[in-house]
């Protein structure tokens, strides 16, 4: 199967650039994930993880 997909692909032109794209596409999202994740404030972070309880609070 891979061989039929493999020469359908290596008669179009400039197909190296793909895999490529791909990467660089995907090593950036997560490198800024990576930043997003570690600069994102604590107290931002305590709130969030509040929202749950603080909802059962309101209710009764």
């Amino acid at each position: 199967m891979l061989k039929f997909v493999q020469h359908n692909l290596e008669t179009i032109a400039g197909v190296a650039i793909y895999p490529i794209i791909s990467l660089l596409i995907f090593f950036f999202f997560f490198v800024g994930l990576y930043t997003w994740t570690f600069t994102y404030k604590k107290e931002k972070i305590d709130e969030m993880s509040n929202l749950p309880f603080s909802d059962e609070d309101n209710q009764n």
